[in-house]
């Protein structure tokens, strides 16, 4: 999941018909993402990556008087985020890629906000100086990330089930991890027109898994999106049946209460428009 074709494919079929799993498992983030606005001008709000549009109809039904802009990547995601919102008149969802999208003649946006939706840009410095261009003056960003794998068992406690990898990883590639590293996030904002960066650590929990069969759900939703169903797209049979059984009893070892939850830890990355 680290560049456009696999959104606009498989990734992002799978992600708009498991969008209530994913909302679920992040809602906790999207409440702190929410808090986190407050005080802050909103009178146009535009949604970096917005997938299903959770976090953008979530600002729209409590800025009435605002108008919100989710832009996305992926047909199936901004499909599903448009039915969801058909019954909202201040929040639109556009089909583009919000490294080089233009917004319509008069908005420019007074809040540019993201839900883990911006560690996918081929040339992020490229990309966050178009969104400072576009922005209005004095903006705020705010976006949240992944923290390292060693804060989201989601990463470390399934990669562990999996066999390693034929050649590490790029930590820097676009992907799930790429704003990981502070640092890293700073040499992209600053040079992009970007001030007063600031990091917030957030811990939240992924539940991964409720209903009936905790397990199960669980079991399901690691097979259809994130670190699993894309190390298993090309698995044999008997590997695949191996690493389920493997995912199954990991599951059922976080399952507490009827839920199953795992650690997830972020980043809360603030900044204005220099």
């Amino acid at each position: 999941m680290s560049d456009a074709m696999d959104w606009q494919g498989q990734a992002g079929e799978s992600w708009a018909l498991e969008y209530r799993r994913t909302d679920r498992s992040f809602g906790g983030l999207t409440d702190k993402l929410l808090s986190c606005t407050r005080g802050l001008p909103a009178g146009t709000v535009l949604d970096i990556g917005c997938g299903a549009g959770e976090l953008a109809l979530a600002l729209a039904r409590g800025r009435p008087q605002s108008t919100v802009v989710g832009v996305d990547i992926s047909p199936e995601l901004v499909e599903v985020a448009r039915q969801r919102g058909e019954h909202l008149i201040n929040v639109s969802f556009e089909l583009g890629d919000a490294a080089e999208w233009t917004p319509s003649e008069g908005f420019r946006p007074e809040l540019l906000i993201s839900r883990h939706g911006v560690m996918f840009f081929d040339d992020p410095v490229g990309a966050f100086t178009h969104l400072a261009e576009i922005a209005a003056p004095g903006a705020n960003l705010l976006f949240s990330c992944f923290r390292g794998m060693e804060d989201n068992e989601i990463f470390r406690g399934i990669g562990n089930l999996l066999p390693p990898p034929d050649s590490p990883p790029d930590p820097k590639a676009p992907g799930p991890m790429a704003f990981a590293d502070p640092d890293y996030v700073r040499s992209i904002l600053e040079p992009a027109g970007w001030s007063d960066i600031g990091f917030e650590p957030f811990d939240f929990a992924m539940v991964v898994g409720a209903g009936e069969d905790p397990v199960e759900d669980a079991v399901e939703y690691f097979l259809s999106i994130g670190p699993a169903s894309a190390r298993l797209a090309n698995a044999g049979a008997g590997e695949r049946e191996v690493f389920i059984d493997r995912l199954r009893s990991f599951a059922a070892s976080k399952l507490i209460d009827g839920i199953v939850a795992l650690g997830g830890g972020a980043w809360l990355v603030t900044a204005k428009r220099g």
